[in-house]
């Protein structure tokens, strides 16, 4: 009987482990971005609606044959995960566990638009299948609670500058400061430098001359300031997440190291009792 549970149990390990070696294989990860390419190309192309009229029946079997695709790689994905569950405890697996798994929930003629949608969505797996880009969304999501009191302070500045601005300019030019909604409206053009000096400074400009300076401290407290606390922020978030990954890559290596001194051990045990016999 316990012969008969080892050989059970090595079963399912055996494949696992098969699965593991293709999952980990190089040319698995170019080949699932190659597909997820070839998907973007063909909702791309469906967007031609002479051509997807034409070939209607081509992009419905290209598109049941890319998800059948995507799904055997998660399936891969799972069953060499040990245990099966710790592939859960990823968000990005759950993502891309969803995005695949909504192609197969919405199939059918009354959801013809979420499918186009989800078809698209696939696009987006090229983040969790590249480490790189992984890296960098998650650096991104580590900004959020930085980025609020940053948005806190830009929003005083703005509120600050359009109060000024409506003061000052809104007898001059109206239709850029007339009230408070359109000066913020006006100074959100300024911020992202969109054409702020020949279509928003000159013509005030003509009319006050001394304007340039409500304009040139407006843009050097908002663009050159704020901005830089958004890129410094960021930055420093991108190094974190790649010291988070490495800490993570060690702490991995040493658990496999010893799950290798423990086989080994085992391996003791047997010769040393295989001898006594």
């Amino acid at each position: 009987m316990a012969s008969q549970q080892t050989k059970e149990k090595k079963i399912p390990n055996r494949i696992s482990e098969y699965c593991a070696k293709i999952v980990d294989h190089k040319a698995f990860t170019t080949t699932i971005i190659t597909f997820i390419i070839i998907n973007a190309i063909v909702v791309g192309i469906e967007t031609y609606p002479s051509v997807y009229q034409t070939y209607t029946s081509w992009f419905y079997y290209a598109d049941i044959t890319l998800l059948w695709i995507f799904t055997i790689e998660i399936a891969l994905r799972m069953i060499a995960a040990r245990p099966t569950y710790s592939f859960f405890k990823n968000s990005w697996n759950w993502f891309d566990f969803l995005i695949v798994a909504a192609g197969h929930i919405f199939v059918g003629g009354h959801f013809i638009t979420v499918l186009r949608i989800l078809r698209v969505l696939r696009v987006l797996r090229a983040i969790s299948v590249i480490p790189s880009l992984r890296r960098l969304v998650d650096a991104l999501l580590l900004t959020i609670p930085a980025l609020g009191n940053i948005m806190i302070l830009m929003s005083i500045i703005f509120y600050i500058f359009a109060v000024i601005g409506t003061m000052l300019f809104a007898g001059v030019a109206p239709e850029y400061f007339g009230n408070l909604q359109l000066s913020l409206l006006t100074l959100f053009q300024v911020v992202t430098l969109e054409s702020w000096a020949s279509g928003v400074m000159r013509p005030i400009f003509a009319e006050v001359p001394w304007s340039w300076i409500y304009f040139v401290l407006f843009i050097l407290v908002g663009t050159f300031i704020v901005f830089n606390l958004f890129i410094g922020v960021i930055v420093s978030n991108v190094e974190k997440a790649n010291q988070d990954e490495n800490e993570s890559d060690e702490v991995d290596t040493k658990h496999e190291v010893r799950e290798l001194r423990k086989e080994i051990a085992e391996l003791k045990k047997m010769m040393i009792k295989m001898n006594k016999s």
